[in-house]
Order: structure tokens, then C-alpha cells, then sequence
């Protein structure tokens, strides 16, 4: 799903799109740029290093400017999806094989990602999350962890893990006792709903809620209205990281419980999670017809 206006691309990743405008004030990330079919629009790892790679180019940039200036960063999706989660392929064959090597490999890669846009990378970048289309498990996770959701209306949204034995390990119970009270939080991790985009909006999780087709004019006013007054995001941004911190440490720690957790699923959780893949193969397709 593009911007309406095209803007100018930066450098070239495999699997992600990052677009800027003229005066390189924002950059629009897209996941999923390139899917081949058959392919889910999920964190496969190669996209995982993309999207690392690409919040390291722009934060060595923001560190190398020698005045601090107010900027902005979207995540949106090229799919038909904003994004369906965890890759639950890999993570059904990491845990058969007791990988927990590479299981943690991938949490902290996560973990780092999310933590960033938490923080708004050098803590000049204001970050929104797109979502035109479903997000689910860590798809959620990453628009949680944006300063602004801006949601069009009729998305599903909701952390489903529970429905395999495991809990959103990536950041999802940090980021929503910041938007919420923790009980209310813990209800929908272990509940596992799913949720239109206008119930998360009513719950004060969406920040704008906008109808469809709606949502990158909506998202291109907001960082024009942020512009007219850039030091008070500025300076919201170090009270937030000052405030309301998470820090990375406490990331990897959580997730090392999700970790441990996955890796004691029995058969009966992992073929549910085989079944969940084969059913969004399966949507996918029907969509793509």
C-alpha cells in the first residue's frame, strides 16, 4: 500500500522500500516491498536484517547532523497485510529441533528493532505506525511500539499467540501498560481476540482512526501539523524516554521468557501453529485471486 504521493527512494533493501521526502525530514519505511507469492507477509528473518539494517542507516544519519532537528518515520506495508506476526514456520522447526540458539537470535533481533522506535532512534524521530491492513502477533508489537497508530477502519488487530500456548514476546505487554492499565493489558494477551481497528481505536490503542484508502493523507497531515511546532516533539521525546522508559534490557529479558516458553510447547501447540499457517497460505491466496 503506497503513499499517495511518490517520494523519493534511498538505498535498496530486498524486502523492505525506505522512501523520503526532499528535505529528508521523513522517511517512509514499507515492509514486504517485493514478496514473492507463496510468501507470507510475516518477519521472515531476511526482512528482520532489512528493517535493522535500514533503522541504523537512519540513525548514524540523525547522529551526523550537527543540529538537532525534528524528523519522522513511518512504518507502513506494501501487502494486502500491515504484517501477520512472528514466522511461525520457523518457529515450529526451531523449537522441534530445540534451537535455542537460534530462537533467541531472532527474539533480540525483534526486541532491538521495536526498541528503537520506541525510543525514536536518536531521539529526534518521531515515529507512526500505517496500518491499512491486519496486524497480528508481532505485527501489532511494531505498531505498538511507534509513538502514533494511525489505523484505517475495518482492520483486524489483535495478539492471537495464546491459541498456541505462547504470549507476544516482543514487546507487547511493555508497550501496552504505556497506552493502558496492566490488567486490562494482561486481558488481552491472555484472552488472544482479535479486534476491529475501530475497538482498538475505543480502547485509546489506535491513536487515529481515519476510513479506508484514507490513512497516508492522514498520516502526511499529522507530520505537517508536527512540524509547525518541532521542538515540543522534541522535547516530548526526551521527557517520554525519560518518563515512561523501556529499555532494551528489559526486552531481552521477556523475550527470554517467551524463548523458554516456546521451546517446552508440546506437539499438540505446534500443529495448531502449522494449522494457523496453512489457514493465512490459504486467506492469501483467496485474496490474491
Amino acid at each position: 500500500m503506497s503513499m499517495i504521493d511518490t517520494l523519493p527512494r534511498s538505498r535498496s533493501y530486498s524486502t523492505i522500500r525506505v522512501d523520503s521526502d526532499g528535505a529528508k525530514d521523513s522517511h517512509w519505511l514499507y515492509m514486504h516491498a517485493g514478496r514473492q507469492p507463496g510468501t507470507h507477509p510475516c518477519f521472515q528473518s531476511q526482512m528482520l536484517d532489512d528493517v535493522l539494517a535500514a533503522l541504523s542507516a537512519l540513525t548514524s544519519q540523525e547522529l551526523q547532523q550537527q543540529k538537532l532537528s525534528l524528523k519522522h518515520l513511518v512504518i507502513a506495508s506494501d501487502a494486502n497485510v500491515f504484517n501477520l506476526g512472528g514466522d511461525l514456520a520457523l518457529f515450529s522447526d526451531l523449537i522441534r529441533r530445540q534451537d535455542r540458539n537460534q530462537l533467541l537470535n531472532y527474539a533480540y533481533r525483534c526486541v532491538t528493532g521495536v526498541h528503537q522506535l520506541y525510543r525514536g532512534l536518536a531521539g529526534d524521530v518521531r515515529t507512526i505506525a500505517l496500518v491499512q491492513g491486519d496486524a497480528l502477533g508481532g505485527g501489532l508489537e511494531i505498531a505498538l511500539a511507534c509513538h502514533t497508530i494511525v489505523a484505517e477502519e475495518g482492520v483486524t488487530m489483535g495478539l492471537p499467540e495464546v491459541m498456541f500456548g505462547l504470549f507476544p514476546g516482543m514487546g507487547a505487554y511493555s508497550f501496552l501498560c504505556k497506552r493502558m492499565p496492566p490488567q486490562l493489558a494482561e486481558k488481552i494477551i491472555l484472552e488472544g481476540n482479535l479486534y476491529s481497528s475501530e475497538q482498538m481505536h475505543a480502547m485509546g490503542i489506535v491513536d487515529v482512526l481515519v476510513p479506508r484508502n484514507q490513512g497516508a493523507a492522514a498520516v502526511s497531515e499529522l507530520i505537517r501539523n508536527q512540524r509547525r511546532n518541532p521542538h515540543s516533539y522534541l522535547a516530548m521525546n526526551a521527557a517520554r524516554n525519560l518518563a515512561q522508559p523501556i529499555s532494551l534490557q528489559e526486552l531481552k529479558a521477556i523475550t527470554e521468557v517467551w524463548v523458554d516458553s516456546a521451546l517446552a510447547l508440546e506437539e499438540k501447540s505446534l500443529r495448531t501453529m502449522d494449522r494457523l499457517v496453512r489457514a493465512q497460505t490459504r486467506r492469501l491466496q483467496d485474496v490474491a485471486a
